[in-house]
């Protein structure tokens, strides 16, 4: 264990070489294609639908890949020496890896973290994570939207030949959110309100909640590193019998393992509740899965609340 973290240090080491302030003339990256790593795949979807066919991108967390718990590699800093700037969610999303993100930085490597464009005052600061921010911005489509800004703004800084190009993918991208943002609302509406409970493992679903009028219970935090306890399943168990919440939902980077549990205890307090499905909160889905993009993921999530809370309401 020791000589991995020492071989670690020396691949940051020689990132950190790597990353200096740009001089390659601004024509040549004109006429190529720009070179763009992304930490999540979230992040990376975002990147793709603003650069086109001008940015080569590459996400170093695959579906299902948990970012809280992501340790980087030296693979993974060898692709972001190499690039031409890295793209981040930020608000410690990607918590092992902000010392990496913050030594770049200051050796003038570009980097860009998506949620720097959200003004702070719509962050939401819950008391479980120790006064910081809740990272699970993109649960609120509107607030993601304007995420989008960091992306065009950096790109168009770093290419600015092909600003305008930047700048009207980015348009036409939020006008297709504005209009996922809508489609979200009028589904919710389909709930009625004592049924609209929302009961994950972690507190991932905060700003979508907040956003869509959504009681949100998470068994574990807004992060996965902290495992929750035997208290914990229980207490959740008691509020999901006393209110006779119908669904529990099941997040694809987190093991299923607390949630069954949950379900268990529930049942024990001689109240049925059922798994409603899989949800996608921290990584999108793997390719055909239908979640393979962000619009995708947010559809399916949705859908899925729908179908398990309306669905009961109405059986």
């Amino acid at each position: 264990m020791k000589m991995i973290r020492v071989r670690f240090a020396l691949a940051v080491g020689a990132l950190l070489v790597a990353c200096g302030p740009a001089e390659e003339p601004a024509g040549d990256i004109a006429e190529r294609q720009v070179r763009a790593v992304a930490t999540t795949s979230i992040v990376a979807d975002v990147v793709r639908e603003v650069g086109g066919n001008r940015v080569a991108v590459e996400a170093l967390m695959g579906a299902g890949v948990d970012p809280h718990l992501y340790r980087a590699s030296e693979g993974d800093v060898q692709r972001m020496s190499e690039a031409d700037i890295v793209f981040y969610n930020g608000l410690h999303l990607e918590g092992r890896m902000v010392e990496i993100f913050e030594r770049m930085a200051e050796q003038g490597a570009r980097t860009t973290a998506l949620a720097s464009s959200i003004e702070s005052t719509r962050l939401m600061s819950p008391p479980a994570f120790e006064g910081a921010h809740d990272p699970h911005v993109w649960m609120d489509v509107a607030m993601w939207s304007d995420a989008v800004e960091s992306v065009r703004a950096a790109l168009s800084e770093l290419d600015p030949q092909h600003a305008a190009d930047y700048q009207a993918r980015a348009t036409a991208y939020r006008e297709r959110l504005t209009q996922l943002d809508q489609y979200v609302r009028e589904q919710v509406n389909r709930i009625p309100q004592q049924q609209r409970v929302l009961v994950t493992a972690h507190d991932a679903f905060n700003y979508f909640g907040r956003a869509y009028g959504v009681e949100v219970r998470g068994l574990q935090g807004i992060s996965t590193v902290a495992e929750a306890g035997t208290a914990d399943v229980q207490e959740l168990a008691r509020f999901v019998a006393e209110r006779r919440i119908p669904a529990l939902f099941v997040e694809t980077s987190v093991s299923p393992r607390s949630i069954e549990a949950v379900q268990a205890a529930v049942q024990a307090r001689g109240f049925n509740v059922t798994v409603g499905g899989n949800l996608y909160s921290d990584a999108l889905g793997g390719e055909g899965s239908g979640a393979d993009t962000y619009e995708g993921m947010i559809r399916h999530n949705v859908d899925a609340l729908v179908t398990a809370l309306a669905g009961a309401a109405n059986g």
